[in-house]
């Protein structure tokens, strides 16, 4: 059997049994895995919880502010971020804290926290907002302390940020924190706070530059978690249509290989000389000649054998 009889005759799936189609078969496989169950949901969780805050923020201006000891008295979820509330009570301003690292529209600057203790007998810590940074974004400038006295606010709830590994630290003279924790906050105060902040609104006691709302806007992540799933989706099937053209060039490949073949045992047989009957054997083992193989992905089909008469015609 000849060298092209045997591959021709060698099953088609063993010729992908390669690292090559393996290893992107793996790669295909694995980061269809990683888009469809990390990537998009990760776009898709993101879009969601925008989109529920949005609707939140857009319900708490829609209705009239309620009392905050309310709110604390039916106990604080998450669900009940952005209402706004009104409080009346007296800043604690000896217990100040500065909150750092937290650039304002791209602005390095420095949030005032203070607690306040309502008149129910609660302390609620109050974000008074933020003055920007001086120096370079890093010294602490001057800014008018909070107001003695008992106040009435209104502002936002908001939740408290998750435990960082961060620790107070005093600088310039102030308590300064990285996150808005308040059971770290407590800690540094000697407060008893409750689990949410008051985030203050513009125009009243005690604020400074007002910390801006978010902007109602969804972004890309929907799209962006859409397209993660096209892509999921796109890889194995590229890798498909690969292995599909693979196929259907091999089977093309070997088609032609034996009708060349068949060809030159043809040609060979017409033009043998018939007063040469004593013409050298091939030796024994000697293959017999088969046609020469056109390159697999080559452009032109043609056979160039079928065109060529015997000699001398």
């Amino acid at each position: 059997m000849t060298a092209s009889n045997s591959q021709t005759s060698r099953p088609l799936w063993k010729s992908f049994v390669n690292p090559g189609w393996v290893i992107a078969a793996i790669l295909a496989i694995a980061f269809s895995w990683f888009a469809i169950t990390w990537l998009s949901p990760w776009q898709l969780n993101k879009d969601h919880d925008i989109k529920e805050r949005n609707q939140r923020i857009e319900a708490a201006f829609e209705a009239d502010p309620v009392d905050v000891t309310t709110i604390l008295a039916e106990g604080y979820t998450p669900e009940k971020e952005w209402t706004r509330v009104t409080m009346t009570g007296h800043y604690n301003p000896d217990s100040e804290i500065l909150l750092r690292l937290r650039p304002v529209d791209g602005t390095p600057a420095f949030q005032s926290l203070v607690p306040f203790t309502l008149d129910s007998g609660e302390t609620i810590l109050v974000n008074r907002g933020w003055v920007p940074a001086a120096e370079g974004g890093t010294r602490v400038p001057a800014f008018d302390p909070a107001p003695t006295g008992t106040t009435t606010l209104s502002a936002m709830l908001r939740t408290s940020d998750p435990a960082t590994e961060s620790t107070p630290l005093e600088d310039q003279g102030y308590t300064m924190v990285q996150t808005i924790h308040t059971p770290q906050v407590a800690e540094a105060t000697s407060e008893e706070l409750v689990s949410p902040y008051a985030q203050l609104l513009s125009d009243q006691p005690g604020v400074l530059n007002p910390i801006p709302l978010p902007m109602l806007d969804r972004g890309n992540h929907l799209s962006y978690g859409l397209q993660w799933i096209a892509f999921g989706i796109m890889a194995p099937a590229g890798l498909a249509y690969f292995l599909y053209s693979e196929i259907r060039e091999r089977r093309r490949y070997r088609d032609e290989q034996r009708e060349m073949e068949a060809l030159t045992s043809t040609s060979a047989e017409s033009t043998a000389p018939a007063e040469e009957p004593h013409e050298a054997a091939p030796a024994p083992g000697a293959a017999p000649a088969s046609a020469p193989a056109r390159a697999r992905y080559g452009q032109s089909r043609k056979n160039p054998w079928a065109e060529k008469g015997p000699k001398g015609f």
